[in-house]
């Protein structure tokens, strides 16, 4: 969900009190790391199913934080994510940094198979670790309005699989996520944790049209997209194997993947909707006049 990020992150030992830390950022291609090295971490190249290249990476990392990536098209039995989580999972044990913190999700305690029981599975699999681990299940991402952009600017429209128009889901921010992840990884805890994170108010489509609105400077509505038409519509996207995307949806719509009664575990995120739309559409605007 995250757009053009290094898939893992890891802290290099150093004296546990300077700061800030340094930073290891671990990418599968050359380019994507000229990024983080103008930032001054040290980059590393590796592929997520890579056991050998991740466990090098790891070795003398005070915390690794893990950014699973995710298959949106994915084959039945979830073949990719097995890959990755078996190596993500072997590279641990070899390199066994002080401690993890892997980027989970809104849904990963549904008993219902979704897009998002990969997320369950990584869960499971890093659960008996012999280091203490963190899963940051973040909220619906703010930044999936990205995909409304062109037609709130031009149509005044946006279209939405999430329904009832005015029901509100728990979203959240990328740069909330980032920000408490590089939060928790520097903390010191025992055992599994689970950090649930959504932003600082739930919101329904409605509220994204109403944050389009004022972003865009006219009037934007939510239609919502018929629930029979979804299948058509992402297999024309080019999707093989829609269905676990339209029972993450469905979901959502449901009520079987949201966070539970309010809890101790529950972090809120500063960065509102407004926010997020109004920088998406300033960054499409400026883009246009380029």
């Amino acid at each position: 969900m995250f757009r053009s990020k290094p898939r893992l992150l890891s802290l290099c030992r150093a004296s546990r009190f300077s700061c800030p830390l340094p930073v290891r950022a671990v990418v599968r291609d050359e380019k994507k790391g000229r990024e983080w090295s103008k930032r001054g971490c040290e980059v590393v190249i590796a592929d997520m199913d890579d056991t050998n290249a991740l466990a090098a990476a790891f070795v003398d990392a005070q915390g690794v934080f893990i950014l699973p990536p995710t298959d949106f098209d994915p084959e039945p039995g979830y073949p990719e994510a097995i890959r990755v989580i078996k190596a993500v999972r072997a590279a641990l044990d070899v390199a066994r940094p002080d401690r993890v913190v892997c980027l989970s999700t809104i849904g990963a305690d549904a008993e219902q198979d979704n897009l998002l029981t990969q997320r369950t599975m990584m869960e499971e699999a890093l659960a008996t670790l012999f280091m203490p681990v963190t899963f940051l299940r973040a909220g619906w991402f703010l930044d999936n309005a990205l995909w409304d952009v062109p037609t709130a600017i031009s149509e005044g429209v946006i279209h939405s699989f999430l329904q009832p128009l005015d029901k509100k889901y728990a979203m959240v921010a990328s740069r909330d996520v980032g920000r408490t992840a590089a939060a928790l990884i520097r903390e010191r805890w025992n055992g599994v944790r689970v950090i649930e994170l959504e932003g600082p108010a739930r919101v329904s489509p409605n509220d994204l049209a109403d944050a389009f609105t004022v972003a865009v400077g006219r009037p934007v509505r939510a239609v919502p997209v018929p629930h029979e038409t979804w299948e058509d519509i992402f297999r024309s996207q080019g999707m093989r194997y829609p269905a676990p995307r339209i029972r993450m949806l469905d979901g959502f719509n449901e009520g079987w993947i949201d966070f539970p009664g309010e809890n101790d575990r529950r972090l809120k995120g500063r960065i509102s909707a407004g926010e997020v739309v109004a920088s998406l559409v300033e960054a499409a605007l400026e883009a246009e006049t380029r």
